[in-house]
């Protein structure tokens, strides 16, 4: 763009413009520029407004240590404000000296203690001061932990620790609970809501999470519905299920019939899942029949050879003199003739046995129903020679067709007699195709438009929105442009100032004006000698010549035409 030729452009048209025109325009003008200034100052001032005067020292104190920083303020003799609740301002020259002096004094102190109260150790400290700061350190912890969260603007949490005993009947579990203060217009999830509790749970000894309760800055308890709300997620969460897997269904339904219908939009499916979402495990043992000898054991005995021979009887003489010989006067044997053997055996089995724990899937099918409805066949109707018409008529599919589309439902979908799944398929009109279909003159049309042109689309679409933008750029643009600079050239090149000489001008003014007028004519050759018809002959000559020269074609024609009409008269008689 010419912006020196925009820019003259505006002079000429401004210079058009009336008095009263121009009057209002640089007013205006004025005025927008007065009130950009006024609002770059306002805004400055305002921005810095705390500069010329106070600072804040400090913001977000809780009203202890706001109590404190005034206090040490009013010791320093230094002028402080309180514009708005926990905030305190000073002037800007010692607010950073004040700042300084107040922290080194510890003020502000942190809204939350943690472990670092075990930083210094004090000697003397007894057990119960111990435990009295670890209760504290560790409730500082949990609540910073809780203040991390986006909703939670502040917390305190507290802890019900009891002594240790050795009787299980005496023993007391622990209990927390939780205050939560919430931003302006924001919530705690019911999902945030088990995350605190289980936060303060775990970090506690023997801590269950029902024995932790949570209430916000109203009072009101936040958690008690911990069941519904989670009855609600998993209900919520087996619908969605439900619904992926019924659409997943429905479009392997559409993508197996869609090359023998004709389409997509010539097939509708529907299916419908009945689940048991209910959890289940089941725990079996299989013992074998088939027995294993773990281990065995055999002992074996065996005697032989004679006895000793044994003396019994009464005691007396008898039985100490020992065996006597019998009334024949022979001796009595030593011993009788022994042979003793014993076997004995033990035999230990192995009893087998198989231990299987089986947890049922999340979401088991009972039952799978599917509607399947399917459009016709469509043939040109026959004109009265048995030619080929052009309007199309609707044929219904037959029972066979109909059978084998139910079996390949059936199989794409995985249907399950014996489950009682069942699968409906019905064949009708779909108007939306009769429509589109049309002639076959148009049907022949349209699959050549969307066998050559329809690749080629996103690239055509640039290209039709590029030509367009080049004719406009043609055909408006830069005729236009051309138009404006030829107007403002013309205007520079042929504008040429006007003389006006009023009555009441001075004499000399005028002659010299006729003076320089007759020098100019004698230097032209106007002088006294000066013929206007001879001029007047040159010039319309010269004209004559320059239009001969740009437009010989025209003049034959004209001079054809003047001597066709002289001719005329001749040729009539």
């Amino acid at each position: 763009m010419d912006f020196k030729a925009l820019f003259l452009q505006l002079v000429v048209v401004f210079g058009k413009l009336t008095q009263a025109q121009k009057t209002i325009i640089g007013v205006a003008v004025a005025g927008i520029i007065g009130f950009l200034i006024f609002l770059v100052v306002y805004t400055s001032d305002a921005s810095s407004g705390n500069d010329k005067g106070y600072q804040v020292l400090f913001e977000s104190l809780t009203p202890q240590d706001a109590a404190q920083v005034v206090q040490q303020l009013e010791k320093d003799k230094i002028p402080y404000k309180i514009p708005r609740d926990n905030v305190i301002e000073v002037p800007k020259e010692v607010v950073y000296k004040e700042r300084i002096t107040i922290a080194s004094m510890g003020i502000p102190k942190e809204g939350h203690v943690g472990f670092e109260l075990f930083d210094k150790q004090e000697f003397g400290a007894t057990n119960f001061d111990q435990e009295v700061k670890f209760r504290r350190a560790l409730e500082g912890e949990l609540a910073r932990s809780i203040d991390s969260l986006s909703p939670v603007e502040k917390s305190s949490v507290s802890l019900a620790l009891p002594k240790e005993t050795l009787f299980v009947s005496e023993e007391v579990p622990p209990s927390a609970s939780v205050m939560v203060q919430l931003y302006e217009d924001r919530k705690l999830s019911p999902k945030q809501i088990r995350g605190i509790k289980k936060l303060v749970a775990a970090a506690v000894p023997k801590l269950k999470v029902e024995n932790v309760t949570l209430i916000d800055s109203e009072g009101e308890s936040l958690g008690d519905s911990d069941a519904d709300a989670m009855m609600g997620e998993l209900s919520q969460m087996q619908q969605q299920y439900k619904a992926k897997e019924e659409k997943k269904q429905e479009e392997k339904i559409i993508n197996v019939l869609a090359p023998f219908i004709g389409g997509k939009e010539r097939v509708v499916a529907k299916v419908t899942i009945e689940y048991d979402f209910s959890q289940q495990s089941s725990t079996s043992e299989k013992y074998d029949p088939e027995n294993v000898v773990r281990s065995e054991q055999s002992s074996e005995e065996k005697r032989d050879g004679a006895s000793p021979a044994s003396v019994g009887g009464v005691p007396g003489a008898v039985s100490n003199i020992g065996p006597v010989g019998d009334l024949n006067g022979s001796a009595g044997s030593s011993g009788s003739g022994e042979k003793y053997e014993k076997t004995t055996g033990t035999t230990n089995f192995e009893i087998s046995k198989t231990v299987s724990t089986t947890k049922m899937e999340f979401a088991r099918i009972k039952r799978i129903t599917a509607a399947v409805v399917v459009d016709g066949k469509y043939e040109a109707k026959k004109a009265e020679g048995g030619d080929a018409g052009d309007e199309m008529a609707y044929v219904a599919l037959d029972q066979t067709q109909l059978d084998a589309i139910t079996s390949l439902t059936k199989q794409s979908i995985g249907i399950d007699d014996a489950r009682g799944d069942l699968v409906t398929v019905r064949n009708f009109e779909f108007q939306a195709t009769k429509g589109s279909l049309g002639s076959k003159d148009a049907s022949k049309t349209s699959v050549l438009l969307s066998t050559y042109v329809e690749p080629f689309m996103p690239i055509l679409k640039y290209i039709v929105v590029a030509i367009i933008l080049f004719i406009a750029y043609k055909k408006v643009i830069l005729p236009f442009a051309d138009r404006m600079l030829e107007f403002t050239r013309e205007e520079e090149e042929f504008e040429k100032p006007v003389l006006e000489i009023s009555d009441d001008e001075d004499e000399d003014l005028v002659e010299k004006v006729q003076q320089m007028r007759k020098k100019v004519e004698n230097q032209l050759g106007l002088g006294e000698g000066f013929n206007e018809d001879e001029l007047k002959y040159d010039v319309l000559l010269e004209k004559i010549r320059e239009v001969a020269e740009d437009r010989p074609d025209e003049i034959a024609s004209l001079i054809q035409a003047l001597i066709n009409e002289e001719t005329a008269p001749l040729r009539n008689t």
